[in-house]
């Protein structure tokens, strides 16, 4: 497998954030993992990136209390479980988080110039600013402004595009849908079937369970830090009681 989490249990203090939860993403795969807010999805994301250890080193000894960790994480046949977040950037994982967060001080090219960082050569690094434009065509328009004043829907739009300009082998992207106007929220659909469509490989968490089945050829459930389902979308809602009780169908 491309990516497989093996029994990834995170702890805040004596609180069960995530509890043994295993998944796997093929090459080429699109998988959502879907659930409601406080299940454990961005928490998930976070610690593959290697962004939560990275909170436990940071936050040590302050009243934020600590964080436990446990479980594998490999990519590429390669575990990553305790590389620093930037290394597991290097290999090719990418996290795009909820609400895109772009660097608001910067302009929109800055931004995606940022995400080339790790690119030394010019013409790929232009090759990739016009695949990103060519996606996103109000990036190409807003290129010169700063990325704090764009909207909810641009400023994701530009977390992906930032994405795309370090070539990911893998995108993970935590609810892109939130607080998105539904025509937003369709314009964004599309673009990210189209990134999928290209060959790449998504893992996706969302609360939307039919953005995330309309995508995706595969799903996990999560509820309370704990996988419940798993399957395409027509196995997750065949069952009855799953649909009515984690997907509120």
């Amino acid at each position: 497998m491309y990516l497989e989490i093996k029994d990834l249990t995170v702890l805040y203090d004596r609180a069960m954030v995530l509890n043994g939860v295993s998944l796997t993403v093929g090459k080429g795969e699109f998988v959502s993992l879907v659930g409601p807010n406080g299940a454990g999805k961005t928490t998930l994301l976070r610690a593959i990136a290697g962004l939560v250890k990275w909170e436990k080193d940071t936050l040590k000894g302050t009243r934020a209390g600590r964080i436990t960790l446990e479980g594998s994480v490999k990519f590429d046949g390669e575990e990553v479980t305790n590389l620093p977040a930037h290394e597991i950037v290097r290999r090719g994982l990418i996290l795009c988080p909820e609400r895109g967060r772009p660097f608001r001080e910067m302009t929109v090219l800055d931004n995606l110039r940022a995400g080339a960082f790790g690119c030394k050569d010019k013409k790929v690094v232009k090759e990739n600013l016009e695949r990103v434009y060519h996606l996103f065509p109000r990036l190409k328009e807003r290129e010169n402004q700063i990325s704090g004043t764009l909207s909810g829907g641009e400023r994701f739009m530009l977390t992906i595009g930032r994405a795309m300009m370090s070539q990911p082998k893998l995108f993970m992207i935590d609810e892109p849908s939130v607080g998105l106007a539904p025509k937003v929220k369709e314009d964004l659909f599309a673009r990210v079937k189209e990134i999928y469509e290209q060959g790449s490989t998504i893992l996706m968490t969302e609360q939307d369970v039919s953005f995330a089945f309309d995508l995706a050829g595969r799903n996990y459930v999560i509820s309370k830090g704990h996988l419940v389902g798993e399957g395409t979308a027509e196995d997750l809602l065949a069952d009855e009681s799953l649909r009515k009780t984690y997907l509120g169908l």
